[in-house]
């Protein structure tokens, strides 16, 4: 195992083999298809999309490359954002937005029968839904809920509460924590900045795929010393001596991620002691990256 320089540092080479694109992806191939096609272009082993989105849905989808791959478990808790058209059955009653609001909060959602996981009841938040925009029977929703939230679902729940029927039309990602679509990589883009790359140009291609690091930013973060770090890279968890700096709001068990002085990510772990203590086991590993 080697150690990573500071993320603005590194070469060409060095990004793309921990780097993350935040892409848009177009309708029609599936999640899977897109890493694919990134792995293949960007010319690296591995490639892994950061939370799955149906072949017809389109927006934010965070695609990690080389040994980034190993960090796609930190999407698996952020906060997802949506805009969704429902499309109803009937005209939308006068009612509309507030049966809508009502929504906001715990629900209880059973994923669909094609779904890969289990389909047992199960709660997932709704942090905020409001109506955008409403035209005749089409109604533009934003939904800021937990991931793992099945819009589609959803919809039909919106629907059978309106009295009128409803089903998920069109549906955008617009964030997926830490990324958002003010900053979305289409994947022609990303091939014009290999081609502008291959010429001599970095710039554009350095625009496109970010430091590894950039995925991590919504996380608590540790910084432990160099020699911490070493011991890390071999699968020893993180002790008190080698803790230089934390942050203070970490809760325990939280996931958080421990980083050099010099910024590069070590490794992903659960706070599992006191960073102030002076012996002691602090972060328990969950993934190394270096």
């Amino acid at each position: 195992m080697t150690m990573r320089g500071p993320p603005q540092e590194r070469s060409l080479d060095e990004l793309l083999a921990f780097g993350v694109v935040n892409l848009d992806k177009p309708p029609g191939p599936s999640a899977h298809q897109v890493s694919g096609w990134v792995r293949d272009l960007v010319g690296v082993e591995r490639a892994a999309h950061a939370g799955t989105l149906d072949p017809k849905v389109t927006g934010c989808l965070p695609v990690l490359t080389g040994d980034a791959t190993r960090l796609a478990q930190v999407f698996l808790e952020g906060t997802k954002e949506y805009v969704s058209v429902l499309e109803l059955h009937k005209h939308a009653p006068s009612d509309l937005e507030a049966v809508v609001a009502e929504f906001e909060g715990d629900l209880y959602q059973k994923p669909p029968r094609k779904s890969a996981v289990s389909r047992r009841l199960r709660t997932r938040e709704i942090y905020e839904l409001e109506v955008l925009e409403l035209q005749e029977r089409q109604a533009l929703l934003r939904i800021r809920c937990e991931s793992g939230t099945y819009i589609r679902k959803l919809c039909h729940d919106i629907g059978l509460a309106l009295g009128t029927g409803a089903h998920m039309g069109h549906l955008r990602r617009t964030a997926t924590d830490p990324f958002d679509d003010t900053d979305l990589v289409g994947m022609y883009d990303l091939a014009d900045a290999l081609a502008f790359a291959d010429e001599g140009d970095e710039s554009f291609l350095r625009e496109a795929v970010a430091p590894a690091e950039q995925a991590l930013t919504h996380l608590s973060s540790l910084t432990i010393a160099e020699s911490a770090a070493e011991q890390v890279a071999t699968g020893a968890p993180v002790y008190a001596p080698g803790v230089l700096d934390a942050d203070d709001d970490i809760e325990r068990d939280e996931l958080l991620a421990c980083y050099t002085p010099d910024g590069a990510a070590v490794c992903l772990g659960r706070l599992v002691g006191d960073p102030e203590a002076e012996r002691g086991i602090v972060v328990s590993l969950e993934r190394v990256l270096v």
